[in-house]
């Protein structure tokens, strides 16, 4: 989240300056707990990870959290990126639905599917993050602000499918509609697509 902090800080995200020591206290007070080590651990603690989540769907609108997932979501940089620019480089010749079906084949990963309206819709389950915490037994119901555990993923799903397609893409929208019926449904990322 020291990165998302850092994104916050440019003045093309338009985040007003008075929001910035909410989450520079949260990490403040995360390093003070943890010790030096704190900035370079990737993986962070639950109760940390949930206090930055909630404060992000406080105090920031849908659309600056989209905008900062986009560069700083979830997994980005994880791992594959060489074999998914070689992907995006082999079948840069073949038609948007077609790389998206071998994407899926290729990568034992799940397909969007490609909408009319210039965009592209995934129904998504995450492996950590959010359901983690439902396994864990930490959620019985949505918390508040539960969006932004879904917006962080769409930005690294948003980051995979840029790499291997080719594509840039936006975050349009996430519905989490679902996960009111049951914490255990997947949701639904959709997707501008820009170029």
């Amino acid at each position: 989240m020291i990165s998302m902090v850092n994104e916050m800080k440019k003045k093309k995200n338009s985040i007003p300056e008075d929001v910035l020591p909410i989450f520079e206290n949260i990490l403040g007070k995360y390093k003070d707990e943890h010790g030096p080590n704190l900035i370079g651990f990737k993986y962070f603690q639950p109760e940390w990870d949930d206090e930055f989540c909630q404060a992000l769907g406080k105090n920031l609108t849908m659309e600056q959290r989209f905008r900062l997932y986009e560069t700083q979501g979830g997994c980005n940089g994880a791992g594959a990126d060489k074999e998914r620019k070689a992907f995006a480089l082999e079948y840069s010749h073949l038609d948007l639905d077609e790389r998206m079906a071998l994407f899926s084949e290729t990568f034992n990963r799940w397909k969007p599917v490609l909408n009319d309206d210039n965009t592209m819709t995934l129904t998504f389950k995450c492996s950590h993050g959010y359901y983690a915490r439902v396994k864990e037994g930490k959620f019985s119901s949505p918390p508040p602000h539960v969006e932004g555990y879904f917006e962080r993923c769409a930005g690294g799903r948003l980051y995979e499918l840029q790499k291997a397609l080719g594509i840039k893409l936006r975050i349009k929208s996430v519905d989490i509609s679902p996960l009111f019926a049951d914490v255990n449904n997947p949701v639904v990322f959709t997707f501008e697509i820009v170029e």
